[in-house]
């Protein structure tokens, strides 16, 4: 188990050392990967339909803070919506414009939860962003994620409608709106995904805060069982789209990439938990002092010297 904690110890050395860098490359493959995403979701303007364009414009997030990734992606879906159909752009401005509004309102540092939640959705595991939103933010946290996974589900509506908004070219605008937001509003696997992951970011967030041993590990594996029944439930009494084979394995996935956060973020050693009192002019303190779990550095061994006799 020492070894694990080496190799943690190791990264974050190398992460302190050249932080700026790092953090700059990741910005970098981060906008690299969520442009590439929406062009193959999309890919109406051919213009921004370029690896060029992509590669260009994640350079510039590379120099940016990370909310640009969000910004320029959010762009991206909005022009390539336009090529499609502009009554499909204003849908996806307006939810957009909603989200931003609101989440900068409530939880302005979880920005990166709108972007990576429908990566999460992308890659096969969106039940860790919950349980990770749970773990590093509060219970408003679930407007963030659940703002990200409507995201997904609109960009995922207007992929998959594409032959039916072409064909709407002879319906009036008032007929090619309200389709368009129905798809958009009356999307019960969308609701089912918000319900839950709003559920498991209140459920993480308020376990991971009570003073009892193991609070995150709990915290984790409540998470993600009530993320797994609500969605189950969900699915049957909102008839959603939901492949339970993909929960489960989504579930099991998400449940790792939590714990190795937790490795780096909420590692501590119970067994040498203190109890310490101390007391200024106004008030007695009593504090509960858990140490974090360091690495065991190799000391060499003292040879036997003949002459030690």
């Amino acid at each position: 188990m020492n070894g694990i904690f080496e190799i943690r110890d190791y990264i974050e050395e190398i992460v302190s050392r050249y932080e700026t860098l790092i953090k700059a490359v990741l910005r970098f493959v981060l906008a690299l990967i969520a442009l590439s995403v929406v062009n193959s979701k999309l890919g109406y303007m051919e213009r921004l339909d370029s690896m060029t364009i992509v590669v260009a414009v994640s350079l510039l997030c590379a120099l940016m803070p990370p909310g640009m990734i969000v910004f320029f992606s959010s762009l991206f879906v909005i022009l390539h919506s336009y090529a499609l159909s502009l009554e499909a752009a204003i849908i996806v401005l307006a939810v957009f414009l909603l989200m931003f509004l609101l989440y900068f309102r409530f939880t302005p540092k979880d920005t990166m939860a709108v972007l990576l939640t429908p990566l999460g959705f992308v890659f096969g595991v969106p039940h860790v962003m919950p349980v990770i939103y749970g773990l590093k933010g509060s219970p408003l946290s679930a407007l963030s994620v659940g703002f990200g996974a409507v995201a997904y589900f609109t960009v995922d509506f207007i992929s998959e409608s594409e032959s039916m908004i072409k064909g709407m070219s002879e319906a009036t605008t008032v007929e090619r709106f309200r389709t368009l937001l129905d798809g958009v509003v009356k999307n019960n696997t969308m609701i089912a995904y918000v319900i839950a992951f709003a559920l498991t970011v209140v459920i993480v967030s308020i376990i991971r805060r009570l003073s009892f041993p193991h609070s995150w590990t709990v915290a984790i594996a409540a998470g993600i069982a009530v993320d797994l029944i609500a969605l189950m439930v969900l699915s049957i009494r909102l008839d959603a789209d939901i492949s339970i084979g993909g929960l489960f394995l989504g579930s099991i996935l998400s449940a790792l990439i939590a714990f190795i956060y937790k490795l780096f973020n909420f590692s501590v050693d119970y067994a040498k938990t203190e109890r310490v009192q101390f007391e200024d002019d106004g008030y007695y303190y009593y504090v509960k002092a858990v140490p974090k779990i360091k690495s065991q550095e190799k000391r060499p061994k003292r040879t036997y010297d003949a002459d030690d006799d």
